[in-house]
């Protein structure tokens, strides 16, 4: 079987080398991408079956970058403590997933990306 592949998307190292590591333990294949141009490149090589998307960062903005991905799942991964209804109006764009809000807790993280790719 085909291991399922995780893009994930944040401009801090240390969020991309733990996200990395922890699903890579759980027999995940793990792209990083710094930022929205570089993660619209590695889109160009694969698609990958989740890209967790950090939603806050530099470079083009994360909601232009959402509109150029198509037919892949999108989870927000967020550091910014956002309400009910801004969460509701970001899931209901297209493609988008889910919403982890950072620090996430591992089992977790875990648990909802299982539940998004199996």
């Amino acid at each position: 079987m085909a291991k399922k592949i995780i893009l994930v998307v944040d401009d801090e190292a240390d969020i991309r080398s733990s996200v990395k590591t922890i699903l890579e333990k759980e027999g995940y294949e793990v792209i990083t991408a710094v930022n929205g141009d570089d993660c619209l490149k590695k889109l160009e090589k694969g698609k990958p079956d989740l890209i967790l998307l950090d939603i806050m960062m530099p470079g083009t903005p994360v909601r232009e970058i959402v509109k150029k991905i198509k037919d892949v799942k999108i989870s927000y991964l967020s550091v910014v403590r956002t309400s009910e209804a801004e969460k509701e109006k970001l899931l209901g764009q297209k493609n988008i997933v889910d919403f982890i809000q950072k620090p996430f807790d591992i089992k977790d993280l875990v648990k909802r990306v299982k539940k998004l790719v199996g």
